[in-house]
């Protein structure tokens, strides 16, 4: 299953090198290992996370396409569906199959006919609208939820700010 899992994220990074897709880069974090990605999350126009460099790991299991891989942001973002150590947690990250808890359907979790263009796109989606009935990190979403122009977004700006002073270090 390696073979065949590293033949695809080859072809997924060749793709992305030959046809950028906006509002991401991505690369490997180091030539040697294809199942280590470097991305950087460009903020989405017209939301508070714009103009924001928001640099995540894309860890890819073994057995990928059939499992999902763990994306973590290591630039600090404050977001409902970001834990607090940067964990992503949206629904096509979630292992295949049935939800434990019943929040998600199958078709919601992790699929593999996804794409690190499409798991990139969600992330970016996610960003310009946050999903507060499942949160990763509860402070942020209740912030959100309850003062979303105060407090919420003060916080935000400054992990904008420090992302732009990070980018050109």
């Amino acid at each position: 299953m390696t073979d065949q899992s590293s033949l695809l994220l080859r072809k997924q990074l060749a793709e992305l090198n030959k046809n950028p897709v906006e509002g991401f880069s991505a690369g490997l974090i180091d030539d040697d290992n294809i199942h280590q990605w470097e991305v950087v999350v460009i903020g989405p126009q017209d939301t508070l996370f714009e103009g924001g460099f928001f640099k995540a790991y894309l860890t890819f299991p073994l057995d990928y396409p059939h499992r999902p891989p763990k994306m973590k942001f290591i630039t600090e973002i404050w977001h409902p569906n970001v834990a607090k150590n940067g964990d992503v947690c949206i629904s096509i990250l979630h292992e295949p199959g049935e939800d434990k808890f019943g929040y998600e359907k199958p078709e919601e979790r992790w699929l593999p006919i996804h794409t690190v263009e499409t798991i990139m796109i969600s992330v970016i989606s996610m960003l310009a609208d946050p999903n507060g009935d499942s949160p990763a990190n509860v402070d942020a979403a209740k912030e959100w939820r309850e003062d979303p122009c105060g407090e919420f977004k003060r916080k935000v700006a400054r992990c904008v700010r420090k992302s732009q002073e990070m980018a050109f270090d």
